[in-house]
């Protein structure tokens, strides 16, 4: 599935019947996650979707517009996608703010927060999405996604090195620089590239994350799931190094199948 389409960049018939092939080709395999920011600059929000004019309540208009889509088809329904019809493609609507929380309690779907660049409402967006949850046919109880950040590697050390590739891509966030990821360095010389208010603010909005060798990996993800009752947790793994990364998932695979 995806990590995050972001609607307002699409037609919903359009994405209905993306992921009505994909589940056609995987079937039970696929899932889909809605995003409402355009997540991207003004001039390709436009060439995406060729309209920056939008109505505030398009996002829930367009979530259930693409919600008929993807349901067995109904009497006298002029639009279908084919295939995407009749697939019942499960939907997630992520989000970083309580709005999305709230939207997706009041229409009963799944519900994934971006706590893995913005911490700082996780606990009262996740308070509020299962207060208020409205249970669907679908979904009859509410279910919580939590995003985190994981660096894993066979030490504590190397873990920490392979993190500042993550440490300079969120300063840059905070400087208005966007780059490509960079090198790890040693973790020593962060201190030359930030200073104390941007060190805080960097700190803050990795705050949900996993970083170091199995055993400390173990500990902060039970944390973690123990703090947020998440249902499931999305990772994010953002390491330079190819093979660096591979490993990475294969420990916290190891890990996972402990916990």
């Amino acid at each position: 599935g995806s990590g995050g389409v972001m609607l307002p960049n699409h037609a919903p018939l359009v994405i209905a019947e993306q992921f009505g092939t994909l589940a056609t080709l995987y079937p039970g395999r696929i899932d889909l996650g809605l995003g409402r920011a355009p997540g991207t600059d003004q001039l390709t929000a436009r060439a995406l979707r060729q309209n920056l004019v939008r109505d505030e309540d398009a996002f829930p208009q367009d979530v259930v517009e693409l919600q008929a889509y993807l349901a067995d088809a109904q009497p006298g329904q002029a639009v279908r996608a084919i295939p995407g019809m009749g697939t019942h493609v499960p939907i997630w609507l992520l989000g970083s703010s309580l709005y999305s929380a709230q939207l997706a309690a009041y229409l009963g779907l799944p519900f994934a927060f971006a706590s893995h660049f913005a911490p700082e409402m996780l606990l009262q967006a996740l308070d509020i999405y299962r207060s208020s949850y409205r249970p669907s046919a679908d979904w009859p109880r509410a279910h919580a996604m939590v995003g985190i950040n994981v660096v894993a590697a066979d030490t504590g050390d190397e873990a920490a090195r392979l993190f500042t590739s993550i440490q300079p891509r969120f300063l840059g966030m905070q400087r208005g620089v966007r780059g490509p990821l960079p090198r790890p360095i040693a973790p020593a010389e962060m201190d030359t590239m930030w200073n104390p208010r941007e060190k805080s603010a960097v700190a803050r909005m990795l705050s949900a994350s996993a970083v170091g060798g199995p055993a400390t990996l173990r500990q902060q993800l039970a944390a973690i799931a123990l703090q947020t009752g998440a249902d499931e947790l999305i990772v994010a793994g953002a390491i330079h190094d190819h093979a660096a990364r591979l490993h990475s998932y294969e420990l916290l695979a190891e890990v996972g199948r402990a916990i």
